[in-house]
């Protein structure tokens, strides 16, 4: 048999393990593109939202899912950290810790954004985003409500009955 046979029965068997082989690792790459830009878009859509479980939960994926050895998402896993830090620090004053607060989000998300190949400024991500006022309101009445419960049912407060409309029984 010639070289040429040879090299024909390789490739015969060979050819398709390094085509498996091969799709394999693009369908692991495109795996690990799609964790990461859903871990971005559930951010995005629950930026005004920063307490939400799936906000939460997307923020505390990033460690597991962006690269440390990539330059790139390398300086995404380092804004994490830097908003981390603050989400976590209690010596600044309310407001300036809400401002600081925002600008690191949003210095995650555009390093995010830039990772993913998304074409976002700052200003888009910090500004472009609904939130109705009945959703705040709403929080605001729960968080109420479950305070008001809870200091009925700790014993400090009591819940206030009246009664009207009774009949007098003395007829």
């Amino acid at each position: 048999m010639a070289i040429a046979d040879w090299l024909m029965i390789i490739a015969v068997l060979v050819g398709p393990i390094i085509a498996v082989q091969l799709t394999r690792y693009l369908d692991n790459l495109k795996e690990r593109k799609e964790r990461k830009l859903a871990i971005f878009k559930v951010l995005m859509a629950t930026r005004a939202y920063n307490v939400s479980w799936t906000h939460v939960e997307a923020l505390n994926r990033i460690d597991l899912e962006f690269d440390h050895n990539n330059r790139k998402e390398k300086a995404v896993i380092a804004a994490w950290k830097e908003y981390l830090d603050i989400l976590s620090n209690s010596s600044i004053s309310p407001e300036q810790w809400g401002m600081k607060r925002i600008d690191l989000m949003v210095e995650l998300l555009h390093k995010m954004s830039r990772v993913l190949d998304y074409d976002f400024d700052k200003t888009h991500i910090k500004n472009s985003f609904y939130s109705p006022m009945a959703h705040g309101a709403i929080e605001d009445e729960q968080v109420a409500l479950r305070r008001g419960l809870l200091e009925v049912l700790e014993g400090k407060r009591q819940i206030p009955i009246s009664f009207s409309n009774i009949e007098s029984s003395e007829k």
